[in-house]
């Protein structure tokens, strides 16, 4: 089993679920053209990957393989529902804005790939972790991109921030450029495309340039001159 560590090592950075196995990215490209909507989809899709996760690890040794995928859907699908009649019933306003893609989140990719590669083979306290990491990771990028978009095309970022934290976050806005116009590509789903792709390319530079350090302090030569030797045993 991997250790809590590498669990959040992978859902975070080395095997995350938008930058490294481009899951959910339908989700991902269409609703966030804000900071505020992102996030909105991200503690959605994050909640449900923890229920399912912990709802799937529990039952991991009773159900047969021959309904294990009906049984993993109609755990996602209860949980994504609940999601749903929370977000309607506290934030109801962001949830008209985000429309169809919260229920969609039953057939987002990431959360049953998780419930099938993961939490059907490991503990419940690995799997809730894999779950909070994964969606955390996913959310992470959703924010990044939603930034990114809500500036260039609206030259603002955390607008409407009040749809989701309530009428705390309504004076959260802050206007970078004054008089904007704003990057109508930015807006659209292309935009998004641009973005994500940016991303994903910083990423892999990075991982190419971390790979490239370690390789090189690994075959770094010896360094010379005397050396300490330390000697063992009984002396007589």
């Amino acid at each position: 089993m991997a250790t809590y560590k590498e669990i959040t090592h992978n859902g975070l950075w080395k095997n995350n679920p938008a930058l490294v196995q481009l899951l959910g990215l339908c989700p991902l490209l269409a609703v966030s053209g804000s900071v505020v909507n992102a996030l909105g989809l991200g503690l959605a899709t994050t909640l449900v990957l923890v229920g399912s996760n912990v709802a799937v690890s529990l039952i991991r040794k009773t159900v047969s393989d021959a309904v294990r995928l009906p049984a993993f859907v109609m755990i996602i699908a209860s949980f994504t529902t609940c999601t749903e009649l929370l977000m309607k019933a506290f934030t109801y306003e962001l949830y008209q804005i985000l429309g169809i893609f919260i229920p969609l989140i039953v057939t987002n990719c990431v959360i049953l790939g998780r419930a099938d590669a993961f939490a059907s083979k490991n503990t419940v306290g690995a799997s809730a972790l894999d779950g909070f990491m994964m969606g955390t990771g996913f959310m992470l990028v959703l924010l990044a991109i939603g930034a990114i978009r809500e500036i260039l095309g609206h030259g603002t970022l955390f607008a409407e921030m009040d749809l989701l934290l309530g009428p705390m976050a309504a004076g959260w806005t802050i206007t970078l450029f004054q008089n904007y116009s704003g990057l109508l590509v930015a807006v659209l789903p292309p935009g998004a495309f641009v973005v994500a792709g940016m991303l994903i390319a910083l990423k892999n530079v990075i991982d190419a340039e971390v790979e490239k350090r370690e390789k090189a302090r690994r075959e770094a030569p010896a360094a010379k001159g005397s050396k300490r030797v330390r000697t063992t045993g009984t002396i007589s």
